[in-house]
């Protein structure tokens, strides 16, 4: 039994909340969730609990527990007691290393706050927390240490929801996972996995997939006894069962991002903490999972813009007004991220995106160039790339792609900015509703847009049937109508569009992918 509280909207309709539901025990240290052992009379489910432990934004601290795997929940009420209602799952982002469930306080509330989707859409929000960092990816790429520790946390939610919703007012036969981000590529990585058959239908990818380069560790035993060194234990056969032991906050700061080595190389290879091929949970590489996909009906898509945030940490120059950018310091950053294939890769990456550039381009041309590389290689190829497999597995599933391009609302960037990484999540949340003060008419626009396409998605499999209108219809990405939606506030006949960046992705999935490697990494 839980006790939630529940919150009046209107003369008709309410909302249940329920906040720290524990779905499953305290984790062991590197090992697989357990189920949870159950409690006596009522669980007062009232308060968000602790996130877990890990590093702060800054990297100068922990915060967090490792009694941590709790989940939230916000169900539509009306006139009735809701049945049947079809449910999505949020798995946040966070590059695998933070976050939490009710991450980000916005005006008062987290940013993740299910009540704007679950009113409007008429459908259960769930949220859920999952180890990260450390004590949720570290790995040493065998039995000994297999990882993929926050994936199975992931997976036992999921599986917890499936399994008791319908209580709550839900159909276990309709659920949707959806993330951003970390969060992504784990909604593709979960759609992947041999262990959800049968768990949830429907999948939402916003800005990341299990394709994408940040998504999988390179090396993951190399990243492990580093972790040892850092936290005096030995390297070798007895280094499993000494961090099992080692201090949690150590171990977790020992995962810790190394922003000293910011204009080294992409920041991209900084996220060391992220998934492996396991043999179990994830059995091979991504690429030739898809057909575990095949009934699964999928949509994904990224931002304009996504590579922006780590553009400017790469080239500082192109957020400088009066800083040129110069040609030099896009061949740096191209050398750093076609590093595997040397000389050739950056010179042919090179002229492919200085190809349609004037001979004098300005700068606002070489600034935009920057951030396309970044968002095309860490983001939107990928994900064009996991559209195609999914498209081409489909049995009974649909295919959907877009593209946000809802203008920046950061102050102080370039007037050029489309939308930057993570800024989708305001609006998919409802946000311009529920602290309309800070937004205009437009921002409540594109908001109501997307939560109608999502929950209808969430309620039928296809974004233009359910309980909302939208503006237009999507049509379904296929194997040859290659479809996609340009989601903004002015959405209309003319924001359905075909092959999206389709010469870059040609370039990097074939041209590009089709050069030799220099050496053979470690981790092939």
């Amino acid at each position: 039994m839980v006790e939630g509280s529940n919150h009046r909207l209107g003369l008709f309709s309410s909302i249940d909340v329920f906040k720290g539901i524990p779905f499953a025990d305290l984790p062991g240290r590197f090992e697989k969730p357990k189920p949870h052992p159950g409690w006596q009379g009522v669980l007062k489910a009232t308060k968000y609990q602790k996130r877990c432990l890990q590093v702060t934004l800054m990297q100068t601290g922990t915060h967090g527990s490792e009694n941590c795997l709790y989940l939230n929940m916000w169900v539509p009420q009306g006139r009735e007691v809701s049945t049947g209602l079809p449910v999505m799952i949020y798995i946040f982002g966070g590059a695998f290393l933070l976050g939490a469930s009710n991450d980000v306080s916005f005006m008062g509330k987290s940013l993740y706050d299910g009540e704007e989707i679950a009113n409007r859409g008429k459908v259960i929000v769930v949220t859920v927390n999952y180890r990260v960092g450390t004590l949720g990816f570290l790995s040493t790429g065998d039995a000994r240490g297999p990882g993929n520790y926050g994936l199975w946390d992931q997976h036992a939610a999921i599986a917890w929801v499936h399994r008791n919703i319908r209580a709550f007012g839900g159909d276990p036969e309709n659920i949707t996972i959806f993330g951003q981000s970390a969060g992504s590529a784990s909604v593709n990585f979960q759609m992947l996995s041999p262990y959800n058959k049968g768990l949830f239908r429907r999948a939402i990818s916003q800005c990341g997939v299990a394709l994408s380069p940040w998504a999988m560790q390179r090396d993951p035993l190399a990243l492990t006894e580093k972790v040892a060194e850092r936290v005096g234990c030995p390297t070798g056969d007895k280094m499993m069962a000494c961090l099992k032991i080692k201090d949690p906050v150590a171990l977790t700061t020992a995962g810790k991002l190394a922003l000293g080595d910011i204009g080294k190389g992409p920041v991209v290879d900084l996220l060391e903490l992220s998934v492996v091929v396991d043999g179990d949970f994830i059995p091979d590489h991504p690429s030739k999972l898809f057909h575990n996909a095949a009934d699964i009906d999928y949509i994904a898509g990224t931002n304009s813009m996504d590579g922006h945030l780590f553009a400017g940490m790469d080239v500082p120059s192109i957020n400088q007004k009066r800083k040129p950018t110069s040609l030099e310091e896009i061949k740096t950053l191209l050398a750093g991220l076609t590093r595997d294939k040397g000389e050739l890769a950056m010179n042919s990456s090179f002229s492919t995106y200085t190809q349609s550039w004037a001979p004098e381009p300005d700068q606002e041309t070489v600034k935009r160039t920057v951030v396309d590389i970044e968002t095309d290689y860490l983001f939107l190829v990928p994900t064009q790339t996991a559209l195609y497999l999914h498209a081409n597995n489909a049995k009974s599933a649909k295919t959907y792609s877009y593209i946000f391009s809802m203008p920046t609302r950061i102050p102080g960037f370039p007037s050029w900015m489309g939308a930057d990484h993570a800024e989708d999540v305001q609006y998919v949340f409802g946000k311009p509703f529920s602290t309309p003060l800070i937004y205009f008419p437009r921002h409540r626009d594109v908001s109501g847009y997307m939560i109608s396409y999502w929950t209808n998605f969430a309620r039928t499999g296809d974004p233009n049937r359910g309980e909302s209108g939208v503006p237009v219809t999507w049509p379904p990405f296929t194997g040859t109508g290659h479809h996609y939606l340009e989601i903004n506030n002015k959405i209309n006949k003319g924001s359905i569009k075909h092959d999206l960046r389709i010469r870059f992705v040609h370039y990097w999935t074939s041209t590009y992918a089709n050069l030799p490697l220099l050496s053979t990494p470690l981790a092939e």
